[in-house]
């Protein structure tokens, strides 16, 4: 019988590189797949229809929420978004390790429901670098950066309970840890144990530190 594939979920405030670390991720492990979730929001420069998101209006979103289509959905920054439950499984029942890419509440919703999520938290260096990428990324207004940093802390905040944290200072760097954090809990038993260098338990200075306005050295 097919081994059921992982749910991982990917999160951390906007700026931080999610969405590049985990195409680093995926180059270099062709098991992993990510969701596509649907959204209200309008496309961003570069972003393709049903790769990127599904771009859909807000009352066919709205009718999918009422039917129970999503596993979880949030409006975050004033735009909606959602995991489709359907498209999760039918991979995972594949044996491919599915990851989401969401936001902290969304994160938190999805452990509620299936607790064998794994949740993952991306921290940025220091909250200077998380502003520097939000602004050169060119794809925000300044009252959205604004919104966004002042969302960060709140949000980094979360982390604290989620399972693992990894900081993204180097994408090389980073991108392997993901993918160690992956390999530990695929191959289960002790090996697990490859995992806890980045557990949010060992890990909780760093986030204090960032919640406090402080560096990470």
């Amino acid at each position: 019988m097919q081994k059921k594939g992982l749910l991982i979920v990917l999160s951390g405030p906007s700026g931080v590189g999610k969405d590049t670390v985990l195409k680093n991720v995926m180059s270099k492990d062709g098991g992993i797949r990510r969701s596509v979730s649907v959204t209200t929001r309008a496309p961003r420069p570069g972003e393709v229809d049903g790769v990127s998101y599904y771009f859909i209006d807000q009352s066919r979103y709205d009718e999918m929420a009422d039917r129970g289509d999503f596993l979880e959905h949030e409006t975050v920054h004033g735009n909606s978004y959602a995991t489709p439950a359907s498209y999760v499984e039918d991979l995972r029942v594949k044996g491919l390790d599915v990851v989401l890419v969401i936001d902290v509440k969304g994160g938190l919703c999805v452990k509620q429901r299936l607790p064998e999520a794994v949740l993952i938290f991306i921290l940025p260096k220091d909250m200077n670098v998380l502003s520097g990428r939000l602004t050169g990324r060119k794809t925000d207004s300044s009252e959205s950066i604004a919104k966004r940093m002042g969302n960060a802390p709140g949000e980094i905040e979360t982390a604290l309970k989620y399972d693992y944290v990894v900081v993204n200072d180097d994408l090389e760097e980073c991108s392997c840890e993901v993918l160690t954090i992956i390999n530990a809990l695929r191959a289960g038993g002790e090996q697990v144990k490859e995992a806890r260098k980045f557990s949010v338990e060992n890990n909780k200075q760093k986030i204090y530190e960032l919640i406090s306005g402080g560096n990470l050295i």
